[in-house]
């Protein structure tokens, strides 16, 4: 009854993951990600297109303006980060967007 048995490293829960683009590298080990969430609106049923900006840890500096990033959530790193970089999925054309 007492015996013990090696389990197997078990993870560490379910982590939220998203995929959004870079919009901001300008900080040391930050970048900012603008996540798009799409839904039907509660009373009129039209499709609406939501943003949110993310700060994530990005320790390596790989993530560019314009790359398509995946990021999980992770314990808060700072005042207002609270994801890290997992993997670029897609790279951006490496021109700056021009803010209208």
């Amino acid at each position: 009854m007492s015996e013990t048995v090696n389990q197997p490293e078990v993870a560490r829960g379910h982590r939220k993951e998203r995929v959004g683009e870079v919009i901001s590298n300008k900080m040391a080990k930050t970048i900012v990600v603008r996540v798009q969430r799409r839904f039907a609106h509660g009373r009129y049923k039209k499709v609406v297109t939501a943003y949110k900006k993310l700060y994530a840890h990005d320790e390596k500096a790989e993530a560019k303006v314009g790359d398509q990033v995946r990021i999980e959530e992770t314990r808060p790193l700072s005042k207002i980060k609270r994801w890290r970089l997992i993997a670029v999925i897609e790279r951006g054309s490496g021109v700056d967007r021009v803010a209208v």
